[in-house]
């Protein structure tokens, strides 16, 4: 696989995973109309950027960067013009809470602060189940034009 080696405290472990990448875009391409998306290096690539034409609420335009690693582990950033961030992630971490290797950090800000972090409501690993959660996810903030809870869904998929 491509992409390259990163350090494995509290961040992503192995290298990035490049057929995961071009799967993810694959079905983030075919499901959301609003969404087009590339390699940031189409051979050895560190992630993949998902542009959306239109945004949550307020915002004209959003992004999600993407990075998944060999190992399976993920991180999945939203972004905004108007400054707002979010993001799911899967991989080890030192955070009180939750137990296990998902998690999310809230908007606005993509929190990192131990007591923000929150269980992930993406409790797939699947990479198309979990690119199609996030659309679900991204979707439904976009339809009631609100960023408040990106994160409340059940089996998002």
């Amino acid at each position: 696989m491509a992409g390259r080696e990163r350090e494995e405290t509290h961040s992503l472990r192995g290298p990035t995973d490049r057929t995961a990448l071009l799967e993810f875009r694959d079905v983030f391409e075919s499901e959301e109309p609003l969404a087009a998306a590339e390699l940031d290096d189409f051979f050895d690539p560190d992630e993949l950027r998902i542009t959306l034409e239109d945004g949550i609420g307020e915002a004209t335009g959003g992004r999600f960067d993407v990075v998944w690693s060999t190992r399976d582990d993920y991180n999945i950033h939203y972004t905004d013009d108007l400054g707002r961030n979010l993001r799911w992630d899967v991989h080890p971490h030192d955070y009180p809470m939750p137990d296990d290797d998902a998690h999310f950090h809230p908007p606005p800000n993509a929190a990192s602060d131990p007591a923000a972090v929150e269980s992930s409501c993406i409790e797939v690993a699947e990479i198309r189940l979990v690119a199609r959660a996030t659309i679900a996810l991204w979707r439904a903030a976009y339809d009631t034009g609100s960023i408040d809870d990106p994160n409340g869904f059940v089996d998002p998929p």
